[in-house]
């Protein structure tokens, strides 16, 4: 009887990693959960999702974020990006790039995209600008990487080729925004075609939608709510609204939520005109919670005066 129990148990494990990798591996494919990397901290940067925002900053910027999720899973998620902007000398085209490192288990995602946006000058406050985007993506799923046991003895279930595929893709965006608020409209993924053992619906199309406001409350104390609302057909509807508080033109600290997922604290430190560095931290408030230690994301930006005007506008959004 304990031979047979103990037979049964391995049987029951193996089923268990198994279906365990075909979630892992079905998820870029056909999942209907979170296909974009998210960022607690896009109210500092719309550019990954929206190419129209590219020029908006003045100045010529560089951002770096990393996020890492549901820290204490083996292969939780994790999110490095770095993007570059700069308007040409006519500030009216903005030009700029952005690379997206995105990994879950033995699943990973590079995202490259070029954009370019044009602004259309509504009056001395207000711009519209339009943005295109275009790249690819890079699927790479490596069964191999998988220790199913302890002592590393490997899973003929498991086992299985390095697939990698290059998938192009592109999208647009609009970007109307002033000193005291702006909205986003964008639609950064168009195409969805198949190619080898994969197929861009996994980069299903997403709408997002997003905007924010700047209040003055005191000389030295400014309050900016914002929110982002994301709509896939067939999925539920997604948004996340949060509210900061600039402190002294010198930090800003907030929280924000996310539907359905998740409570937030944000932070940022404008050490000065060109140099930031942020930090979030999710609370999730899905069962999940109970397993996992954490959701942090740390951000930092520079940018480089990119006209010899003495004053820049500074920049809230």
């Amino acid at each position: 009887m304990k031979i047979k129990k103990r037979t049964n148990m391995k049987i029951v494990d193996k089923l268990r990693k198994a279906v365990l990798a075909l979630l892992i591996l079905s998820g870029p494919l056909y999942s209907i959960g979170q296909q974009d990397p998210m960022y607690t901290q896009y109210i500092f940067n719309l550019q990954t999702i929206n190419p129209a925002y590219v020029g908006s900053w003045q100045t010529m910027g560089f951002l770096a974020l990393s996020r890492h999720q549901w820290v204490g899973f083996t292969g939780h998620p994790t999110t490095q990006t770095f993007s570059f902007q700069t308007p040409l000398q006519t500030q009216n085209v903005g030009v700029g790039f952005d690379v997206v490192n995105d990994k879950t288990g033995p699943v990973r995602r590079i995202m490259v995209n070029l954009d370019y946006s044009y602004r259309v000058l509504l009056n001395t406050n207000t711009s519209l600008r339009f943005g295109i985007k275009g790249g690819f993506s890079n699927y790479n799923n490596d069964l191999n990487s998988l220790e199913p046991y302890p002592d590393g003895t490997p899973d003929q279930v498991l086992l299985g080729e390095v697939v990698n595929e290059f998938m192009p893709n592109f999208g647009f965006g609009v970007f109307l925004s002033s000193p005291k608020y702006y909205l986003s409209l964008s639609l950064p993924r168009l195409l969805q075609e198949s190619k080898g053992n994969f197929s861009t619906m996994s980069d299903i199309r997403q709408l997002y939608f997003a905007g924010g406001v700047l209040f003055n409350i005191t000389d030295n104390v400014k309050f900016k709510p914002t929110f982002m609302t994301k709509a896939v057909v067939g999925l539920p509807f997604q948004y996340d609204i949060s509210g900061n508080f600039l402190l002294a033109e010198k930090f800003w600290i907030g929280g924000m939520y996310r539907s359905g997922d998740a409570f937030g604290a944000i932070a940022q430190w404008i050490l000065n005109s060109r140099f930031r560095i942020g930090y979030a931290a999710d609370f999730p408030i899905t069962e999940i919670r109970k397993n996992q230690q954490g959701v942090h994301e740390i951000m930092v930006s520079y940018e480089i005066a990119f006209t010899k005007r003495r004053y820049v506008s500074p920049r809230y959004f």
